[in-house]
C-alpha cells in the first residue's frame, strides 16, 4: 500500500474515532510500526494531525496550537528520553519555570501527576497541563504567534516577581563558550528564568551540543545542569567547567 492510500486510511480512522494507535494501525494496514511512525510524522508536519507518544489525535485548531506541537514531534524519541530524565528531577511541591522550547514542551506528558506549580510563557505548555495535578501560572506580555509564546518587557517583569526551585529551559546552541539563541526575545526570557531559579537545567539533544548560533547571550555560569543524549566524550568539557551532565537513557 502506497503512502497516499495509507494517508487516506489514517485520516478516515482519525475522523471516526478522533485518535489512532501505532500498533493498531500497523496491524490493520499490515505494515511495520516504523512505516506508520514515519507516516504520522509526515502528516503532523503537514498539519493534518497531532502527533502523540503512541500515535496521533485529530487536529482541532480551536483547542491547541498544533503547528508548534507538530514541531515537538520531530526527533520525538530523543526528546522523550531527555524529558523522562528531567521529570525524575522534579518533586511534589516544586515550583518550576518552563520556557517555550519544543523539547521542554514534551516534558508536560511526564509531570501531569506531580503536585507542582509551573510558571511558563508557552501556550502549548498551558494547554497541555490543563485539567491535571499541576498548577499553572501564565506569564503575561506580548504574544509571539510563530513561537506560540509570550515575550517582551512585561513578560520579563512578570518573571522577576517569582522564585522557582528549578527551571527547565531549551536552547538553540550550547558550547564551552556559553549559551546561544536565535533571537534576543528568547535570550532575554531564558536569562530571566535562569536568574530567578535556584537550579537551572538545559534540555537539549546532541545536535545543540557545540553549536554556536546568532546570539551569544550568557556564559555557562548561568546554568547548573545539562540533560542530553550526547555521548560522554562530547560532554567532557562541560563537566570540567563544573556543569552537571545528566545523560538521557535511550
Amino acid at each position: 500500500m502506497n503512502f497516499p492510500k495509507r494517508k487516506q486510511k489514517i485520516i478516515e480512522r482519525l475522523n471516526q474515532s478522533g485518535e489512532v494507535d501505532i500498533k493498531e494501525l500497523a496491524a490493520e494496514l499490515n505494515i511495520s510500526e516504523i512505516t506508520i511512525r514515519r507516516d504520522l510524522n509526515q502528516l503532523a508536519a503537514d498539519g493534518l494531525l497531532y502527533r502523540t507518544h503512541g500515535g496521533a489525535t485529530k487536529v482541532n485548531p480551536l483547542e491547541k496550537p498544533y503547528s508548534f506541537v507538530n514541531k515537538s514531534a520531530q526527533n520525538a524519541a530523543v526528546k522523550d528520553a531527555i524529558c523522562r530524565k528531567a521529570a525524575s528531577q522534579i518533586n511534589d511541591g516544586d515550583v518550576i519555570f518552563m520556557d517555550c522550547g519544543s523539547t521542554v514542551f514534551r516534558l508536560c506528558q511526564f509531570i501531569k501527576n506531580k503536585r507542582i506549580k509551573v510558571i511558563t510563557n508557552s501556550l502549548p505548555v498551558i494547554y497541555e497541563l490543563q485539567d491535571c495535578a499541576v498548577s499553572v501560572n501564565i506569564i503575561g506580555g506580548e504574544l509571539d504567534k510563530e513561537r506560540q509564546a509570550v515575550h517582551g518587557t512585561m513578560a520579563i517583569e512578570h518573571i522577576k516577581k517569582y522564585r522557582a526551585t528549578k527551571a527547565f529551559l531549551g536552547i538553540d546552541g550550547i558550547s564551552e563558550a556559553g549559551l546561544f539563541a536565535n533571537s534576543e526575545h528568547e535570550a532575554s526570557i531564558t536569562t530571566a528564568f535562569a536568574v530567578n531559579s535556584a537550579y537551572t537545567y538545559i534540555l537539549c539533544d546532541s545536535g545543540k551540543i557545540g553549536k554556536e548560533t546568532y546570539l551569544h547571550f550568557a556564559g555557562l555560569d548561568l546554568i547548573n545542569a545539562i540533560i542530553t543524549d550526547a555521548g560522554a566524550e562530547r560532554l567532557k568539557g562541560f563537566k570540567e567547567k563544573g556543569i552537571v551532565v545528566l545523560e538521557a537513557d535511550r
